[in-house]
């Protein structure tokens, strides 16, 4: 059992969505940065989809109720346990009556805490990520707040190395100042003009305050435009569409995107890199680089093959470790 020291009410519990139900009009959801999630559950043995917190309120205070096998990974947060340091993409055991403090990250937006078991609450429409729109999932459908109590899943207190298990390099986060996004020509993308067509890549974009878990917004010096004025009925829509609203200034939708819009679309920026620009703060600078539907799946394997040989690793290690 975790219990919550802090009110958090952007801080929630996440899986890796609800894909399955977008046909019912339900946000697919889930962690916004699925790269550090699903290493923090490499991290302590778990299925990549086992329910943890993304936190983007600090600092973040928990206590443990109980014994229990836990990871920290994401943006690089100055974490204690009790007076302990501890490093970034790092699984420790905790003791029950331990007290965890995150304060905020230095770089990135977004950390992460998973625990071995999962996070033990309800499943609903086959997901356990809170969907604050809807009011549903994680904890009643919410934020976290002072006082909650969180369940952890059999195997929270599974065996760890003494001095915890990690990685020696932490994971790369974007700079500031750069992070190229590859990206699909999406459906309306030949009905913009050319010179829209050559201004999405090779103008920077900077994002803006309004920025959140649905989508973000963009602007640069040149907006985009169509060759004709589209009338477009509203259609399916999924986390890293880019669309251009009559503004001309793009949204890239994120993790709890909205499920049908009618703005035309330009690109689709692939699932890798939608983890990396979850991490950047309003400000950040992005540019696009146009990829072929091969080029992408290639990408896409490139990065699965990553985490599979992490995972492999990573399991390998603990065991040589626990046997000495």
């Amino acid at each position: 059992m975790l219990e919550i020291l802090t009110n958090a009410p952007l801080n929630t519990v996440q899986d890796l969505g609800r894909p399955a139900s977008l046909s019912f009009g339900v946000a697919c959801g889930g962690a916004m940065d699925r790269n550090a999630f699903t290493l923090g559950n490499i991290l302590v043995g778990n299925s990549p989809d086992a329910a943890g917190l993304e936190i983007v309120f600090f600092p973040f205070k928990i206590r443990f109720q109980q014994d229990c096998v836990f990871a920290i990974t994401g943006a690089p947060a100055k974490v204690r346990l009790d007076a302990a340091p501890m490093p970034s993409c790092w699984s420790m055991m905790a003791r029950a009556g331990q007290t965890l403090v995150m304060e905020a990250p230095e770089k990135g937006m977004r950390s992460y805490l998973t625990v071995a078991g999962g996070l033990d609450v309800p499943r609903v429409l086959g997901g356990r990520a809170t969907d604050i729109k809807g009011g549903f999932g994680g904890l009643e459908g919410r934020g976290l707040q002072k006082g909650d109590l969180l369940p952890c899943g059999k195997g929270a207190s599974s065996a760890m190395p003494a001095n915890g298990l990690g990685l020696a390099t932490l994971p790369p986060l974007p700079h500031k100042n750069g992070l190229e996004l590859h990206v699909l020509p999406a459906a309306e993308y030949e009905e913009f003009t050319e010179e829209s067509q050559a201004c999405l890549v090779q103008q920077q974009w900077r994002i803006t305050t309004q920025a959140n878990r649905v989508g973000f917004r963009l602007e640069g010096d040149t907006s985009l435009q169509t060759r004709r004025p589209l009338s477009l009925l509203s259609h399916g829509l999924l986390p890293g569409t880019v669309q251009v609203p009559p503004s001309g200034q793009p949204i890239i939708q994120m993790a709890d995107a909205n499920t049908c819009g009618g703005y035309p679309k330009i690109g689709i920026v692939v699932e890798p890199d939608l983890s990396l620009l979850s991490q950047m703060p309003p400000g950040g600078l992005v540019t696009f680089r146009i990829m072929t539907h091969e080029q992408a799946l290639a990408h896409f394997r490139a990065h699965s093959q990553h985490l599979r040989q992490l995972a492999e690793q990573i399991g390998a290690t603990k065991s040589y470790i626990l046997t000495q």
